[in-house]
């Protein structure tokens, strides 16, 4: 492998996958192609590349927002230059396994909200259902639209030192980071005209567009309103609410846009008031209606649950969906993939361990140096105790927290994840990253957009990848064979 300016300090981390890298120090027959192409570019060029990236962030306003960071809630997502690239075979492992896993998780939802027969067979525990913060007993028995219940799923991957892809959780409620997805993939564009066509790079530029027939068909109208329902400009997904809804031709609306009236959701017009058939809701359960969730909430639409149940409105994701993505339930998909669809699972869980259960907390706690903790309610990369980066005192305080309710944790190995050449200060350095893929479902079946948001870990030897957390991303290139 030629060690020039590029790779001079392009130190494979041990015991660890390189997606770039094979285990015989060549590169991987997907990157030669934009790695020859980094060759001939000089380092000065490279950094001019690099920065023309972030004016492009800048000036198309892709922020994200930290909420507890005293510097200001608007930040620029960073962005690396050198895309990750994924072979035609292992996207189609990997559509495979999300399609199976969206299916089986749709049929628990819309099990558990019915007739309850995983739990009446003992592959689920009952009080883990009804203990579960994001289950909706206003839900239970409503009769939804096609029995669709996500519509929209973001499903974590990482993939291991053995080569192997894990669902890292299912994002099940208002799964977010696709406007990033889109936005990354432009910027490639200008970064590198002319090499995606050149490698066969499947496009994700059609996501709007098959988001919004997914929608659309999700009515029993022929030419239905739809609209996608923000909590505002201070939500740290805002930019991709208002970029989705650009991009498909919808009206973004808040709350106080809405009314309802005789059981039908309306919009306020300058013409009077418009009905609305398809609600793209991107509020929480909580604070979707005052008079069902929390009163205190100005977000929602007071009534909006009552039109739901009648029929008179659809929400997407439905309400209650979160159920089924609690990192508590996440131990039990693969029993749901056996239970309901009778198959082997295509994708693997990561090992779990429930710290309800007291022989899981005790091995947990003998081995806390290898263990990541985190809430089953978390996201975000918030509130996880890193076991092996933590000081003696941080796990003595974290572990009274559990103590105090375990049921409330879970805890999984610390696993390698894979990393990816990242240009960092004029060179290429690897840098952990996982992947969230983005599936439609929809009367006709799911599909799975040919990419997706790989996040990237730009602490070296970080495993967070969250935004929140000092992520960021780069494009990914399915390549089709």
């Amino acid at each position: 492998m030629d060690k020039g300016f590029l790779f001079s300090s392009y130190d494979e981390l041990p015991n660890t996958w390189d997606e770039m890298i094979s285990n015989t120090a060549e590169i991987r027959p997907q990157y030669e192609a934009i790695i020859e192409c980094l060759k001939k570019i000089s380092q000065e060029e490279l950094s001019k590349k690099e920065e023309l990236s972030k004016q492009l962030f800048m000036s198309q306003g892709v922020t994200f927002t930290v909420y507890n960071d005293n510097e200001g809630i608007e930040k620029i997502f960073p962005f690396d230059i050198v895309p990750r690239i994924i072979t035609g075979a292992e996207w189609d492992f990997i559509e495979r396994g999300i399609k199976q896993r969206i299916k089986a998780l749709n049929l628990f939802i819309k099990d558990i909200y019915n007739e309850q027969f995983i739990i009446k067979d003992g592959i689920v525990p009952a009080d883990l259902i009804y203990s579960c913060p994001n289950y909706l007993r206003e839900m239970k028995g409503v009769k939804v639209p096609h029995d669709i219940y996500v519509h929209i799923a973001g499903v974590d991957l990482i993939r291991n030192n053995d080569g192997e892809f894990y669902v890292l959780e299912d994002n099940l409620r208002t799964p977010s980071g696709v406007s990033y997805m889109l936005e990354n993939r432009e910027i490639s564009k200008r970064l590198y005209p002319g090499i995606l066509p050149k490698n066969n790079v499947r496009s994700v530029s059609n996501y709007p567009n098959l988001l919004y027939k997914k929608l659309k068909d999700l009515s029993y109208k022929n030419n239905p309103n739809i609209v996608l329902l923000t909590p505002g400009i201070y939500n740290s997904a805002y930019y991709e609410h208002s970029t989705l809804a650009r991009l498909m031709g919808i009206e973004l609306v808040e709350g106080s846009d809405l009314v309802v009236k005789n059981h039908f959701v309306y919009m306020k017009t300058t013409n009077g008031l418009k009905q609305v058939d398809v609600i793209y809701r991107r509020v929480d359960d909580d604070f979707l209606d005052p008079l069902e969730f929390n009163a205190n909430s100005i977000l929602g639409v007071a009534g909006i649950m009552a039109s739901y149940r009648k029929g008179n409105v659809n929400i997407i994701n439905a309400p209650g969906t979160g159920v089924a993505d609690d990192k508590a339930i996440y131990v039990y998909v693969p029993d749901m993939i056996h239970y309901y669809l009778n198959e082997e699972p295509i994708l693997k869980n990561i090992e779990t361990y429930q710290l309800g259960k007291p022989e899981e907390l005790k091995h947990v706690i003998e081995n806390i140096k290898t263990m990541v903790i985190k809430k089953t309610d978390g996201s975000g990369g918030y509130g996880m105790l890193m076991g092996h980066e933590a000081s003696e005192e941080e796990i003595n305080d974290y572990l009274a927290t559990v103590q105090k309710n375990p049921s409330a944790f879970i805890a999984q190995p610390i696993l390698k994840l894979s990393t990816a050449p990242c240009y960092i200060n004029g060179k290429l350095s690897p840098r952990c990253i996982d992947l969230r893929p983005f599936a439609l479902s929809g009367k006709d079946g799911i599909e799975i957009c040919p990419g997706g948001l790989t996040r990237v870990a730009l602490k070296k030897g970080s495993l967070v990848v969250n935004s929140s957390q000092g992520g960021g991303s780069k494009d990914t290139w399915v390549i089709q064979e």
